[in-house]
């Protein structure tokens, strides 16, 4: 959902999973390796469904031990520590596992209103190095407002990293990412997933059957228990809106002022109440939603990079070629995989739809490939980040749903998604690893409801391939009068300060600030 580095170009260098971007030279990359995951005494067992949630306590920790953070080009002034919390919240003497966090203080004490936690997209995402990049795009307001907090999830990066050591063909986007084959089959989907899914249970060790959301919801609240914080702001964006609704839900009475940003569907309505399933089902809507922007832009007179005289010849021209490069791949000596076939290319479009910065890459690719040429082949993303990322993502969509086991499952939802979402080809309802995932969920897909303080603000991009406002209004209506919604008449994943517009970033700046939301839901043109 969230990005934590610009793309660089086609699928080039990064990978997206619902609007994470896998940074190429992050500052954490070099800390991210494959490390074997924390272990501890304590087996997977079956949890109460969650409600109020009684593992974290108000009582203040241990004062954090600030110090120096690895890496390079960060804002001196970022501090780093280590919060201990829970392996496993069901048994409390279970192991413990470090959260890094990270901290840059308000710039103007005197007006200084608290923490604003910045939560990054994924799930495989961190934001321990945003607060000295993306956060330093704040409002001076806010900066002045403020301590900036971030911090890497459970398994990401510098906090107890996991690994699922996939063999390398397994990292390649279009594996992760469940493209059936050409004909609509899903065989290989399928032994993709039972790879996947026996490298996981072999190589990660305990921590692997604790990612979670409502994990990284308690983690979220012990790292505000140990800021000294009594309440706690936040804006998360993509995966982390939704973890961070989710922490709203457990912990209501200690969120202070909440941005939730491009937004999943948190209700799980299109998935039988199962969050995960639908956040990838989303992709349906949310592409078809955003490829009209893209079609129009390339129709558009007097664009150098222009592919038809109209919108609708677009989209033709991109199926037929998808289509053809299903039959007949170009080669592509140096990428992963070697070839430019009609999966690659849906799922270099995808990613595109994210950033309208993206659109001439993407014109250019289809233009090329139509003549059967190809780019130079991006620049591969190292094996530890991939490795990384992807074991963090595959576990908390396992963990946070139940998912299908029978290949007719996904035969039959493919088969209907292909006829009525061409464009995505049957994938956002394929088998992932998840499928052959060797565990339950611990407990119920936390609900979210109207209960609660109204604390909430929602801002959403009309046209969002990975979060689409569908989605968000279902949030919006489950929230009630505990929220307030601002659309936005925008293009893109990433709405405040990213590819929204000055109208929504002026009110969430606004509410971040001073406290005060629209007085009811807002559309900004």
């Amino acid at each position: 959902m969230m990005k934590t580095k610009r793309k660089t170009a086609l699928l080039g260098t990064s990978g997206v999973l619902l609007g994470l971007t896998l940074p190429v030279a992050a500052t954490a990359a070099a800390a991210v390796t494959a490390a074997p995951a924390a272990t501890a005494a304590s087996a997977t067992r079956a949890a109460p469904a969650v409600t109020a949630d009684p593992h974290t306590s108000l009582a203040s920790h241990t004062p954090l031990a600030w110090g120096p953070c690895e890496g390079s080009g960060l804002d001196p002034r970022q501090k780093c520590a280590t919060v201990h919390v829970p392996l496993d919240y069901a048994d409390p003497g279970s192991a413990r596992i470090g959260i890094a966090v990270s901290r840059i203080p308000a710039e103007r004490p005197a007006v200084r209103h608290g923490s604003l936690l910045m939560i990054a997209g994924g799930p495989g995402g961190g934001s321990l190095d945003e607060i000295s990049g993306k956060g330093q795009r704040l409002p001076q307001a806010v900066r002045d407002a403020y301590d900036l907090v971030g911090f890497d999830p459970r398994g990401v990066g510098r906090s107890s990293p996991v690994s699922c050591g996939l063999d390398r063909a397994d990292l390649a986007q279009t594996r992760f990412w469940p493209w059936p084959a050409a004909d609509g089959s899903v065989d290989e989907n399928m032994a993709t997933a039972r790879r996947t899914a026996a490298a996981c249970e072999r190589n990660g060790g305990d921590l692997i059957r604790h990612i979670s959301t409502a994990n990284n919801a308690r983690d979220i609240d012990r790292v505000r228990a140990a800021l000294g914080e009594r309440k706690l702001s936040a804006w998360g964006v993509s995966y982390g809106a939704y973890a961070g609704a989710v922490h709203n839900e457990l912990f209501p009475h200690r969120t202070d002022r909440l941005v939730l940003d491009s937004n999943p569907d948190a209700t799980g309505a299109r998935s039988g109440g199962q969050f995960a399933r639908g956040a990838w089902a989303a992709f349906e809507t949310g592409v078809e939603d955003t490829f009209p922007a893209f079609a129009e832009w390339a129709s558009a007179p007097g664009n150098p990079d222009r592919l038809a005289d109209t919108a609708a010849s677009v989209r033709a021209l991109f199926l037929r070629l998808a289509a053809r490069l299903d039959r007949e791949p170009v080669p592509w000596p140096g990428a992963d995989p070697a070839e430019l076939n009609g999966n690659v290319l849906r799922q270099t479009m995808v990613y595109a739809l994210y950033e309208p910065d993206e659109f001439p890459a993407l014109a250019r690719l289809i233009r090329a490939a139509g003549k059967g040429e190809v780019p130079p082949a991006p620049e591969p993303v190292p094996e530890a980040l991939l490795q990384n990322g992807l074991a963090v993502a595959v576990a908390t969509f396992c963990n946070d749903g139940d998912w299908p086991t029978e290949a007719a499952a996904y035969e039959e939802g493919v088969a209907r998604s292909r006829a009525a979402y061409p464009l995505t080809a049957g994938m956002p309802r394929n088998a992932t690893a998840c499928a052959a995932w060797p565990t339950h969920p611990q407990s119920a897909p936390v609900r979210i409801t109207d209960r609660g303080p109204s604390t909430v603000l929602l801002v959403q991009n009309e046209r969002d391939p990975a979060t689409p406002l569908s989605g968000a209004r279902a949030v919006r209506a489950a929230l009630g009068q505990r929220a307030v919604m601002v659309t936005v008449d925008a293009t893109g994943h990433d709405a405040y300060l990213g590819n929204g517009n000055a109208c929504g970033d002026h009110a969430v700046t606004r509410y971040l600030v001073t406290g005060h939301r629209p007085a009811g839901d807002k559309y900004c043109r």
